[in-house]
C-alpha cells in the first residue's frame, strides 16, 4: 500500500518552501493540485516534474475514491493546495478521511499557513485562540457572529478584500467600537501589512484605503467582568493604541 503526504505550500514566498516538502514532491508518484495552472508555477520553480491532477471542492467527491484506490495500489500521493496547509479552509479533509477510514498512512508535513503569523504578529493574545476560517456567507452568519461576541479567547477569521469593510462593521455592531484587532494582509509577500488598532480605527482606514490581497482578521477576545485583559495591556503601556501599533505615532497601519 501507499502513502498520502499533505503538503504546505507557500502563502507568499516561495522561499517558505521546505527541503523536506521539496523532496516529497519529487518522489511522489502523483501530486494532487487545487490549480494545476498555480500550482505548476511553483513545482517548476523547484523543478519538480510528477504527475499532476486536479482536486478541488468542486471535483474532490468525485475523485477521492479513484485516488484512494491508487494509493491503495501502491502509488505515493501528495497533496498541495494553492497556498498553505490544505484541509485548512482549503480542500483536503474528504481524502485525509477516506484514507485514515481505509487504514492508510497519512503524513502532514508541517509548513506555513497564513494564520499562525498574522495571530503571532497582531500583538493580541495569542495562547488560546479560535479559529473561524471563513464564516457562511447568508445562512447562518448572525448565529456565528452572535457567538463569537462572548468568545473571550482571540479569533480569527479569513476574509476576502471586497467583504473586509462590510464583516469588520458587522464585529463593530456585534462587540462595539472599541474591541481590537489587528487585520493582516499579503503574509510573507513583499506587501505585508498588519493594520492594528479598535475596529472602529481599522474599519474606517479600510475605508479610506482600499484593501488588497488575501486577509486574515485577529480580533480581541472579549474582556472578562474583572476587565484583566485591559488591565494586563496597560501594564505593557501607557498608551495600549500604541502598544497595539508598534509606533510611537498614532495611525493605524505600518509596513514591516
Amino acid at each position: 500500500m501507499g502513502k498520502l503526504y499533505v503538503v504546505p505550500t507557500p502563502v507568499g514566498n516561495m522561499e517558505d518552501m521546505t527541503y523536506r516538502a521539496v523532496r516529497v514532491l519529487k518522489e511522489a508518484d502523483l501530486i494532487l493540485a487545487e490549480d494545476t495552472r498555480t500550482s505548476s508555477v511553483l513545482l517548476q520553480h523547484y523543478d519538480i516534474h510528477g504527475e499532476l491532477l486536479s482536486h478541488h471542492k468542486f471535483n474532490e467527491h468525485e475523485t477521492v475514491q479513484g485516488v484512494v484506490r491508487r494509493i491503495q495500489g501502491g502509488l505515493t500521493v501528495a497533496l498541495i493546495s494553492d497556498a498553505g496547509t490544505p484541509g485548512i479552509s482549503d480542500p483536503g479533509f474528504l481524502l485525509v478521511r477516506e484514507c485514515v477510514q481505509h487504514g492508510i498512512e497519512v503524513q502532514t508535513l508541517p509548513g506555513p499557513t497564513a494564520f499562525v503569523p498574522a495571530l503571532v504578529s497582531s500583538g493580541l493574545p495569542c495562547d488560546k485562540f479560535c479559529f473561524e476560517g471563513f464564516l457562511p456567507q447568508k445562512k447562518g452568519r448572525q448565529t456565528r457572529l452572535d457567538r463569537l461576541k462572548d468568545e473571550e479567547r482571540s479569533t480569527i477569521i479569513y476574509e476576502s478584500p471586497r467583504r473586509l469593510v462590510k464583516t469588520l462593521k458587522q464585529l463593530m455592531e456585534m462587540m462595539g467600537e472599541e474591541r481590537k484587532v489587528c487585520v493582516s494582509r499579503e503574509i510573507s509577500k513583499l506587501h505585508e501589512e498588519h493594520v492594528r488598532g479598535t475596529l472602529k480605527e481599522v474599519t474606517e482606514h479600510f475605508e479610506r484605503v482600499e484593501p488588497l490581497g488575501e486577509i486574515v482578521i485577529i480580533l480581541e477576545g472579549k474582556p472578562d467582568e474583572t476587565g484583566a485583559s485591559a488591565q494586563r495591556e496597560e501594564k505593557m503601556s501607557d498608551d495600549p493604541l500604541r502598544m497595539l501599533m508598534g509606533t510611537g505615532k498614532k495611525k493605524n497601519k505600518y509596513k514591516n
